[in-house]
C-alpha cells in the first residue's frame, strides 16, 4: 500500500446542471442544483483513499459549517486530517460548477482558506511528507507552500507529483526542478510551454520542453483520447476507455489520485498505472458531482 500526502485545496462545490452553457448577458433555466465535497486537492485525496492508499492531507478550511462538513467527509474516507489547519476569519473554499448535457463543465473557484496557509504550516507537518511514498500538489493553494512541501519530499527521497491546475504560464523554476512527475491536461501543457498540444507529436514537443525545465516524467492527459507519457526516452499514448460522459468535473483528479495508489517509486510500472487511472476516470465521467463520482478500487478492478 502506497503512502500518499496531498498538499492542496478543499472546497464546498455548488453544482448546477443546465442544458447548455449560458452566454454573456443571458439568463437560462437550471435543471438541477446540489452541493458536494470538492477541491482538486481533496478530490485527489479521496481518489487515492478509495484506491486503498494510506492517505494524508495538508491544507486548510475556514472556521465555519462548510469547513466542519469537509473535515467530516474526509475523515469518513479514512484520510488523515491532522495536517489540515482551521483558519479563523477565513471562509472555507468554494467552487461554483456548471455542467451541460454534453458533460462539459465551467468552474469558478473562490480560494478562501485555501490561500491562508503557507510554507510555515507545511513545515509543521513535515513528518507526514517524510513518511510518504508520493506527495501530490496542485495550483489552488499558495505556490510557496507547494515548493516547501516538494523540497521536504526531495530531501526524504519522496517522489513528487504536480498537477499544474489551474494553468499558470510562469511557474517558478524551483518548483519544476523539485517535481518528479508533472500531469497537465493539454490546455495546461500549452500554458506552461507555449506549445499547442493537438496530437502525439505536439505532446512530445511539449514534454521535451518540460524535461528541459527539470521534470523527469511527463504525463499529458488528453481527455477522450487518453493520456500521453514521456519518460526515460520512451513516449506513448495510452488510450482511454470509451464511455459517454455526463460530468467530467473530477476526471483529472481521479486519474492522479488513483495513479498514486499503484505507481512504483522507480516508475517501472508507469504504463500500467496510467491504464489503471484511465479506467478509474472512465467511471468518474459517468456520474455527477466531484467526490461523489470517484470510484472505489473494487469498481476499477
Amino acid at each position: 500500500m502506497n503512502k500518499v500526502t496531498i498538499v492542496g485545496s478543499i472546497n464546498l462545490d455548488t453544482n448546477l446542471r443546465v442544458q447548455r452553457m449560458v452566454k454573456p448577458g443571458e439568463t437560462i433555466h437550471g435543471k438541477e442544483h446540489y452541493t458536494a465535497a470538492g477541491g482538486k486537492g481533496a478530490n485527489q485525496a479521496v481518489a487515492a483513499a478509495r484506491a486503498e492508499c494510506d492517505t494524508r492531507f495538508i491544507g486548510a478550511v475556514g472556521n465555519d459549517s462548510a469547513g466542519d462538513q469537509m473535515l467530516d467527509l474526509l475523515k469518513e474516507e479514512n484520510i488523515d486530517t491532522t495536517g489540515i489547519e482551521i483558519i479563523n476569519h477565513e471562509a472555507t473554499g468554494q467552487a461554483f460548477i456548471t455542467v451541460d448535457d454534453n458533460g462539459e463543465n465551467a468552474i469558478t473557484f473562490f480560494a478562501g482558506a485555501n490561500y491562508a496557509f503557507g510554507s510555515e504550516e507545511v513545515a509543521k507537518d513535515s513528518a507526514l511528507i517524510e513518511r510518504s511514498d508520493f506527495v501530490i500538489a496542485q495550483l489552488e493553494t499558495p505556490i510557496e507552500a507547494t515548493i516547501t512541501a516538494f523540497e521536504i519530499a526531495r530531501q526524504a527521497n519522496v517522489k513528487t507529483i504536480l498537477n499544474p491546475a489551474p494553468g499558470e504560464s510562469d511557474l517558478p523554476i524551483e518548483l519544476l526542478q523539485a517535481t518528479d512527475i508533472i500531469v497537465p491536461n493539454e490546455t495546461e501543457a500549452e500554458i506552461i510551454t507555449g506549445i499547442p498540444v493537438k496530437d502525439e507529436a505536439s505532446a512530445k514537443e511539449a514534454a521535451t520542453k518540460l524535461h528541459e525545465l527539470g521534470v523527469e516524467v511527463v504525463i499529458i492527459t488528453l481527455g477522450a483520447k487518453g493520456a500521453f507519457y514521456d519518460y526515460n526516452g520512451h513516449s506513448e499514448l495510452v488510450p482511454s476507455f470509451k464511455e459517454k460522459a455526463v460530468d467530467t468535473t473530477a476526471a483529472g483528479d481521479t486519474f492522479i489520485g488513483t495513479m498514486s495508489s499503484l505507481l512504483k517509486k522507480d516508475f517501472s510500472n508507469l504504463k500500467d498505472a496510467i491504464l489503471y487511472s484511465n479506467k478509474a476516470s472512465s467511471l468518474t465521467i459517468q456520474r455527477f458531482g466531484a467526490q461523489p463520482s470517484i470510484p472505489y478500487k473494487n469498481e476499477i478492478m
